[in-house]
């Protein structure tokens, strides 16, 4: 397994992490996701350990918190192997004060987290989205002291804008509080608007994308395909209009590129699909998830070889999408402002 840096830090993370969405199936939209009790979970882990993979995902409002306790569960005695990412900021509870970024929240939610998951330090904390209503200083003051006191050793936001980003690192280069080193965000070959200014952006301040959904909210599984219904397995009867949206003939525009290249490589599609992210700039890791031990074997299975130049064309054009402004006018001008990927 490929090892790349985390952003401008130097924490070192494994190209394919995993994901524990799929842990507890505690609310009935997670159950879409999957049910992993601890027994499976720990043989989860433990396969993604012989892969070389050691980083896994969660949050605290995965299942409610479910989803940490069976993680902290399935990692108990390797502690010191793994590295755990979770995140806060959506809503934990009916009280005012049980969402969000504030002081209060942050160091309630992260001493929460801290319980479920039996450890007393988590090494990459995410804010899961921007609060608005919370100053920022108030929310990097207060990761800072949670990192000086060895709570958390780095730190990192979600699905934020571009502003977000900026203004926060503005503020911890101007006071010198500890910057994001990643940005957990949405990026597939069905959704490339992480390219448009979130991509520019952690290539200029070094902040690392950790992608999540890489595979389209299950869209590019391999078993969607023009003029056949919708498997009856797929969590998208559940789940699709809390996705990210997708046109139809987009989907198949890309689903039928992506089986050409599976053709010509012998890879599955979702691998390929895999293998085309992780070629992509400012990739530190690409999150997968599995609801048993052969689809986690699959998706293992797309970092070991590399697609050719000509493939990654193919692949390309059938994803390419219409620009909204200002990129779509920025983009007539790159000589002067260099695209990360061509367009």
């Amino acid at each position: 397994m490929e090892f790349r840096q985390l952003g401008r830090s130097g924490l070192k993370v494994p190209a394919l992490s995993f994901g524990t969405g799929t842990f507890g199936g505690g609310t009935e939209f997670f159950r879409a996701w999957g049910a992993s009790d601890v027994a499976e979970a720990t043989r989860l882990v433990s396969i993604c350990l012989e892969a070389g993979v050691n980083l896994f995902d969660t949050a605290d409002v995965y299942s409610a918190g479910l989803s940490e306790e069976i993680l902290g569960k399935a990692v108990e005695g390797r502690r010191h192997d793994v590295l755990i990412s979770t995140k806060t900021s959506f809503r934990m509870g009916k009280g005012p004060n049980d969402v969000g970024s504030s002081r209060h929240h942050l160091i309630q939610a992260c001493e929460a987290s801290l319980r479920r998951l039996g450890t007393d330090y988590i090494d990459i904390y995410h804010l899961h989205g921007f609060d608005a209503l919370t100053p920022v200083e108030e929310v990097l003051s207060t990761l800072h002291q949670l990192i000086e006191r060895g709570k958390v050793r780095y730190v990192a936001c979600s699905n934020f804008s571009g502003w977000h980003v900026m203004k926060s690192l503005a503020a911890a280069d101007r006071y010198g509080w500890p910057r994001y080193v990643g940005h957990q965000v949405y990026y597939s070959l069905i959704g490339r608007e992480y390219e448009w200014e979130l991509m520019p952006l952690g290539l200029d301040q070094g902040v690392g994308a950790l992608v999540w959904s890489p595979l389209g909210w299950g869209r590019l599984t391999g078993k969607i395909r023009r003029g056949r219904p919708l498997p009856l397995g797929s969590r998208l009867h559940q789940t699709a209009e809390n996705g990210p949206p997708v046109a139809d003939e987009h989907l198949y525009r890309v689903v039928d590129a992506l089986e050409q290249v599976a053709r010509e490589t012998e890879k599955s599609v979702p691998q390929v699909a895999l293998n085309w992210l992780l070629r992509r700039p400012t990739i530190s890791t690409v999150i997968i998830g599995a609801r048993n031990e052969d689809q986690l074997r699959q998706n293992l299975a797309a970092e070991a070889w590399s697609l050719s130049l000509s493939q990654i064309a193919v692949l390309d054009r059938a994803s390419e999408q219409t620009a909204i402004y200002p990129y779509w006018h920025q983009w007539q001008f790159a000589e002067r402002n260099p695209l990360p990927v061509p367009h």
